[in-house]
């Protein structure tokens, strides 16, 4: 039977902390429910996973994580629907908190908070932390009347993105692993094989065929400016980075990857997915329209989308509605546009957002299902006939010097 770490609230608002055997998570949470607690957390217990430092957050100590901030935000809710007050219930989340950046920022909100700001406002401060659309949806939930309720369908959104975001970098991982090993294969040929051919080819001299003289040079360049090379590609990483910076420029980046073959319709649909949820949740928390598609437009990675938003949101002010401003981007699919019209017309515009949302994740997962089963094959194939190329190319110059030899 698994065992799990628990944190819990008392009915006396102590917190409680401890391992429990169960056959579930649920059966926890519900065994604490019949003890009259109040379950934040319950964790299955693992044992240490070897190389578990590789996912470690390296900048957690700085930043926090935003799947630690949606977990934060789901215990905040589960305290608030207990009955505890706002300031009890960040206390305890503070107590409980794991990494040392959210200890500290929840500290720093918490004393805003008895300073008589509102949660709202106090996170608005800690704008590296809290989205817009976060501190949008708290002061609406606030202004309502129903902060424990936004909060949670806040921590369902950020799940949910959070899951989409996982899902896109698992699917990158086997190319990364690829495109990795390929290049340090390339390198240790280069670097330990042909070093040891070295004195084989010297004694063929001008005899050895060009492609094999550029691959001797290229190793000799390798092996005495490996640290130039790095330097350049550094320094190229930076100048990109820099130039993403400048908003003409990374409007131009944008708008070629949205052009990109197989890869520039799933960017689309990336963001069509961010667009959808992020404003039909905003819209259900009651944020108005307007407001809403300008925290949305903060929220989309490509600029090109974004400025497509701002035009959507200047018609919209019009009076145009949402389905025709959208329609007149020419960047948003067809089914899309479609189905906020009919959202519009029925009045289900909060939830035509949410189908809509759920609609195009499924299709991000299967653009990576078929773009995988197109790239992994290319790119070992690839990977073979460079490989393949360089031992040719070896093996070529050693038969060439054993025929002067003779």
């Amino acid at each position: 039977m698994p065992t799990f770490h628990y944190k819990a609230v008392t009915e006396a608002g102590e917190t409680l902390e401890g391992e429990m055997d169960a056959p579930s998570r649920s059966a926890v949470i519900e065994r604490l429910h019949d003890q009259g607690h109040v379950p934040v957390r319950a964790d299955e217990l693992k044992g240490p996973v070897r190389g578990a430092w590789l996912t470690r957050d390296l900048f957690a100590g700085r930043r926090v994580p935003r799947k630690a901030l949606a977990l934060a935000t789901r215990e905040l809710a589960t305290l608030l629907q207990a009955g505890l007050t706002l300031e009890r219930s960040l206390e305890i989340l503070k107590s409980i908190a794991e990494q040392p950046a959210l200890g500290k920022m929840l500290a720093r909100v918490l004393e805003r908070v008895r300073g008589g700001t509102s949660l709202a406002d106090a996170m608005a401060s800690e704008e590296r932390t809290f989205p817009r659309y976060y501190v949008s949806m708290v002061r609406a939930g606030e202004t309502g009347g129903s902060l424990e309720q936004v909060l949670a369908r806040l921590a369902d959104f950020m799940e949910k993105t959070q899951e989409m975001a996982e899902s896109v970098r698992s699917a990158l991982i086997y190319p990364a692993f690829l495109l990795t090993l390929a290049g340090v294969s390339v390198i240790v040929l280069l670097t330990v094989v042909i070093p040891e051919f070295r004195p084989l080819f010297e004694d063929a001299g001008e005899s050895l065929p060009l492609a094999t003289q550029l691959l001797v040079g290229f190793g000799e360049l390798f092996r005495a400016y490996w640290w130039a090379l790095l330097a350049a590609i550094a320094l190229l990483v930076l100048l990109a980075r820099r130039a993403m910076t400048n908003p003409a420029h990374r409007q131009r980046w944008d708008r070629a990857a949205l052009r990109l073959p197989l890869f520039g319709a799933l960017l689309a649909k990336i963001e069509v997915a961010r667009f959808s949820r992020t404003l039909g949740t905003l819209l259900r928390n009651g944020v108005a329209l307007l407001p809403a598609l300008a925290i949305v437009k903060d929220t989309l990675s490509n600029r090109v989308m974004a400025q497509a938003v701002e035009d959507v949101a200047l018609r919209v002010k019009e009076g145009q509605g949402l389905a025709a401003p959208l329609t007149a981007a020419g960047v948003f699919p067809a089914l899309a546009v479609n189905l906020v019209r009919v959202g519009e017309e029925t009045g289900e515009l909060e939830s035509m957002l949410d189908k809509i949302a759920e609609i195009y994740d499924r299709e991000v997962q299967r653009s990576l299902d078929r773009l995988l089963a197109m790239l992994v094959p290319a790119l070992t194939i690839g990977m073979g006939l460079l490989i393949a190329a360089i031992i040719f190319s070896i093996l070529t110059a050693i038969l060439s010097a054993n025929s002067l030899a003779f």
